[in-house]
């Protein structure tokens, strides 16, 4: 692993070693407050409709057993240690500074190419674990062709969000971008992202001349007053997304209207906060999703208090109550979240076939200037769980055509 643990010659950021550790009496209370909390009552919701109405009481039992008896924290822990690990503080565009976390793949290459991978929600930097290990068994330090950095976004896990200020993923954004400069990578660098992390991927692409281009597994859209849909593709991508917005979309208004009261009534219950976020992973995964992944991912955002730190990126897309109110029976209102500024860099898409906002090729076009771009028979909205392989295939393909496509990147 140390190999892989030497940062670039040109880093002026002051990055120290970092092992993720939960004290044991911590981690005590919370098997303590998991065998205290009650599994709700039967009611038709949850026992005789699927999972039409949200997650069922049989799951959810089954969760908690197994949670409490069969899962060990400790091995994940190992798992998240496996990789270099650091921390290092970096200065969002307001002079916020913000303690960030990463893992990284760092390269003896000359050439290495660096690219970020980032997370979304209720994600974090676990999604890429099984990507990282791929690259580990295809590539020794000396001849990886990437340096690989993967980040705890503000607020999220093992990274810090400051209290007191009202923050957004443009801020997020830039400080992730502050890291990539730190890390030496002034000369340019690319990024990956899913879910909230194509939202801080595009940013950085429009705002940073050293971001040379993203790569994203969930697209924006054109503006559809002027773009409606016109192929067999297009209505039925656009279907898929308001059926989502119109029977699955609720948590994000809860979140963006009324982050405190939800980030307070799931730091009570570790039950709680399984529910609320187990519900996603099996609502956006094609398939069965294994029940070790969403309990590592659950348990690393209790071990940190994670969550009531996370719903600023709700506040920007959902909630804000500084945004002008529009119709909401419009099919462009709904959509608004997803029409975002044009990028005119290289870009790259991949196409995954339960993604929950399955935008087309055609209208990534009007997004993007794309430059590769893969669609996928299987996977969901988390593909660099569900289909790393995959996935990674698709951003090595993408680095290698988007890094030649602007001279100033080689």
């Amino acid at each position: 692993m140390a190999d892989y643990a030497k940062p670039p010659a040109g880093a002026t950021l002051a990055i120290t070693p970092f092992k993720a550790h939960v004290d044991e009496e911590k981690l005590q209370h919370f098997k303590t407050l998991l065998q205290l909390s009650p599994v709700g009552p039967a009611v038709f919701e949850n026992t005789h409709a699927g999972n039409t109405y949200g997650i069922t009481r049989d799951w959810l039992q089954n969760a908690k057993n197994t949670w409490l008896n069969d899962f060990d924290w400790r091995k994940h822990e190992d798992r998240i240690n496996s990789y270099p690990n650091f921390k290092t503080s970096v200065q969002d565009p307001q002079g916020n500074t913000i303690d960030v976390h990463f893992l990284a793949l760092f390269s003896e290459n000359p050439h290495a190419v660096p690219i970020a991978l980032f997370h979304g929600w209720p994600g974090s930097v676990c999604d890429f674990f099984d990507m990282l290990d791929l690259l580990r068994q295809k590539f020794s330090p000396a001849d990886l062709p990437y340096h690989v950095v993967v980040p705890s976004l503000p607020g999220y896990a093992y990274s810090s969000l400051p209290p007191d200020v009202d923050y957004g993923i443009d801020l997020a954004a830039g400080a992730m971008h502050s890291l990539m400069m730190g890390l030496g990578f002034g000369s340019g660098y690319l990024v990956h992202g899913g879910d909230l992390g194509s939202f801080v991927s595009r940013i950085m692409a429009l705002r940073y001349a050293e971001c040379k281009g993203m790569h994203v597994n969930m697209m924006g859209a054109p503006a559809l007053d002027e773009n409606p849909p016109r192929s067999e593709d297009e209505k039925q991508a656009l279907q898929r997304a308001l059926e989502h917005i119109d029977t699955a979309s609720g948590f994000m208004l809860q979140q963006g209207q009324r982050p405190a009261t939800v980030g307070l009534a799931l730091s009570a219950s570790p039950l709680a906060l399984l529910s609320w976020i187990g519900e996603k992973f099996l609502a956006w995964t094609d398939g069965d999703f294994p029940l070790d992944k969403i309990l590592e991912s659950v348990t690393l955002y209790w071990m940190t208090d994670t969550f009531p730190r996370t719903m600023y990126h709700s506040r920007g897309l959902a909630g804000a109550h500084d945004k002008p109110k529009i119709a909401r029976t419009s099919v462009v209102s709904k959509m608004t979240a997803l029409q975002l500024p044009y990028v005119e860099k290289p870009c790259g898409y991949s196409l995954f076939a339960k993604e929950i906002f399955p935008v087309p090729k055609t209208w990534a076009d009007l997004s993007c200037r794309l430059v590769s771009f893969n669609q996928h028979a299987q996977g969901g909205h988390f593909p660099a769980m569900e289909k790393p392989r995959a996935l990674l295939a698709d951003v090595e393909a993408y680095v290698e055509k988007a890094w030649t496509a602007d001279d100033s990147a080689k």
